[in-house]
């Protein structure tokens, strides 16, 4: 047995908290690795030592490469013996062409003056290599989130790269973007780079991993060969310590009249004005009941959710949105607040958070109001309310006035929908809830949800994950190009004839499947 990377006793500490417990990891040269385990269980860390983004003395135990100690002060120390990490959140400058962020930092020069030509020469073998045809003046910001991986791909490409570590690579891709990226780590493993994989997507793990590392509250539980038969509920008995069962709570639908509805809803792109992100959209929710809306990448969905969220994306065109029978006006997101939505947004630290705040702060954010008494915010009962949702939610922290930035993903999602949930909102928007979170989580957030809707909220869940649409939705609206081309029941749902909505465009498709159904 080759190894390529051993971790030996690796202990970790940040104020208040153990994050890592005399952990051990062996990693073979030339295979992919997988690293699991539920949020906050260590593994963002461990590659964080192991690239040398906490530096050799801010944790204790032993390093070895290829069989000799290291010691790495920094990432550039740890990318000079081959080792790139990608993390979830992509560390490319949008503004930048793709070649200027191949070379950023390590740039040929002569000179000093940069030769471009050659550069982009370069940058387009590198691009070849992962399947990126764009041109390599393109900046960042015009590629989706599946090319930017590519992009970083190439990047740790230029580098010479050995090992290469991904953080959640596929967390933010649909289902053909995640495909082609998993094809390019195969490709890898067959030039002989050795990959380390962190992701929550168990699907994606049995069909790329060779070998899984799981931890469990800092320490490593076991490790598992997949050419031993390991199926998806093993691994899931390693994360969590127990099985899980059904992946779904079981529900009994409660929906009751209808409660929310739009009509004719109709929306501009805020900068490409002869474009239209949503067109005439119709759907309607009914208390206590949970709607699903499926998709694929840009068909429209989270532009629909926002733009209804007081119009906070996109330019209005056409549309009413009515609830309990009364047509709402909702030109802000204060308006969308009064009228009791809420809204837990697709990008959590971007649109979702304040990273420089703490738990409490968050927590009470979206309803001053509920803490304010005669226009004076009441700190004990901004503690009191941070406290209970810390509780209710199982969020995973020291106390609650501790920085949110500090939390792992699936704690700060945790912290946005306690947000939202201090607004008592009768209509709560979920736009990928469970994006980058464990599965032990996921069910508590699924329980969560499913409590709400028997409690008599309406809610709609917005998600790449089919299986997820499926399992929560008691109705499912399909969406493509920005129209809605098809609604199913729960009983007549199926991956397949939502694939076939998802793929179809036009009011024809509807009109087929009325005519199927009578």
């Amino acid at each position: 047995m080759n190894v390529m990377i051993e971790m030996q006793e690796i202990t970790k500490t940040f104020p208040g908290v153990i994050a890592l417990d005399h952990v051990s990891l062996k990693v073979e040269a030339g295979t992919v690795h997988a690293i699991c385990g539920e949020n906050g269980a260590g593994k963002s860390t461990l590659m964080g030592v192991l690239s040398g983004v906490y530096p050799h003395g801010s944790y204790t135990g032993e390093i070895f490469f290829l069989g000799q100690p290291v010691a790495f002060r920094n990432i550039h120390a740890s990318g000079r013996m081959g080792i790139v990490i990608i993390h979830q959140e992509l560390a490319l400058v949008p503004e930048l062409s793709i070649a200027e962020n191949l070379f950023l930092g390590h740039e040929e020069a002569r000179w000093g003056i940069i030769n471009w030509e050659h550069a982009r020469i370069r940058a387009q073998n590198l691009m070849r290599s992962v399947g990126l045809h764009e041109h390599p003046d393109t900046a960042i910001k015009h590629l989706g989130v599946g090319k930017q991986q590519l992009v970083e791909i190439a990047k740790a490409l230029g580098k010479d790269v050995k090992l290469l570590i991904l953080d959640e690579p596929t967390a933010a891709l649909n289902e053909a973007d995640s495909e082609h990226l998993l094809g390019i780590l195969r490709g890898l493993r067959h030039k002989g780079i050795t990959c380390i994989i962190i992701s929550h997507k168990l699907n994606e793990i049995r069909e790329i991993a060779d070998a899984i590392t799981i931890l469990r509250d800092g320490r490593s539980v076991e490790t598992l060969r997949m050419d031993q038969g390991v199926d998806e509920d093993r691994i899931i008995r390693g994360m969590v310590g127990r099985p899980l069962g059904a992946r779904y709570p079981a529900s009994t639908p409660c929906a009751g009249e209808v409660f929310f509805e739009v009509r004719n809803w109709t929306v501009r792109h805020p900068q490409i004005l002869e474009r239209l992100l949503c067109k005439q959209i119709n759907f309607y929710v009914r208390r206590g009941e949970v709607v699903g809306f499926a998709g694929l990448m840009g068909a429209g969905r989270t532009e629909l959710a926002r733009s209804i969220f007081g119009r906070s994306y996109g330019i209005y065109e056409r549309g009413q949105i009515f609830k309990d029978g009364r047509e709402l006006h909702l030109r802000t997101v204060a308006d969308a607040i009064r009228a009791g939505i809420a809204y837990v947004p697709e990008e959590r630290k971007t649109q979702g958070l304040n990273l420089l705040d703490s738990v409490k702060a968050t927590i009470v954010s979206a309803n001053l109001r509920g803490i304010a008494h005669s226009c004076v915010l009441d700190h004990n009962s901004e503690f009191a309310v941070a406290e209970k949702y810390h509780r209710s939610l199982h969020i995973k922290t020291r106390d609650v006035s501790a920085g949110v930035a500090t939390l792992s993903g699936g704690n700060q999602q945790k912290v946005v929908l306690g947000k939202w949930l201090f607004t008592e909102p009768d209509l709560l928007i979920l736009d990928e809830p469970t994006r980058g979170i464990d599965v032990g989580a996921k069910y508590e957030i699924y329980g969560l949800i499913r409590e709400l809707a028997e409690a008599g909220r309406a809610i709609v869940v917005i998600s790449s994950e089919l299986p997820e649409v499926l399992g929560l939705s008691d109705r499912i609206y399909a969406i493509c190009e920005g129209e809605v081309t098809g609604v199913l029941d729960r009983a007549e749902a199926s991956p397949e004839r939502l694939m076939k909505l998802m793929t179809a465009t036009g009011v024809q498709q509807i009109e087929k499947m009325e005519n199927t159904r009578t």
